[in-house]
């Protein structure tokens, strides 16, 4: 997969898992992918100031980029 193909898998992770997010009145956006493995998004509006965003950052958002672009290894977010 070209780093064009993985950015466009990435993006379309973010557009799955955002609705879960809007819904909360937060939001999600792609900040970066280095070396083909490791992605930086922010979470933001209500994500911000959650005391449980980190287990969303895992189990939502990390989960589905993964299901999306399998050779993703780490999801980071980035303040």
């Amino acid at each position: 997969m070209t780093t064009e193909e993985l950015t466009i898998e990435v993006q379309k992770a973010l557009e799955e898992i955002r609705p879960f997010l809007n819904s909360d009145g937060g939001d999600i956006t792609l900040i970066s992918i280095e070396e083909d493995k490791h992605v930086k998004v922010r979470l933001e509006g209500a994500c911000t100031s959650c005391s449980v965003n980190q287990m969303t950052l895992r189990a939502g958002v990390e989960t589905t980029i993964k299901k999306f672009a399998p050779q993703i290894e780490t999801v980071v977010n980035i303040l």
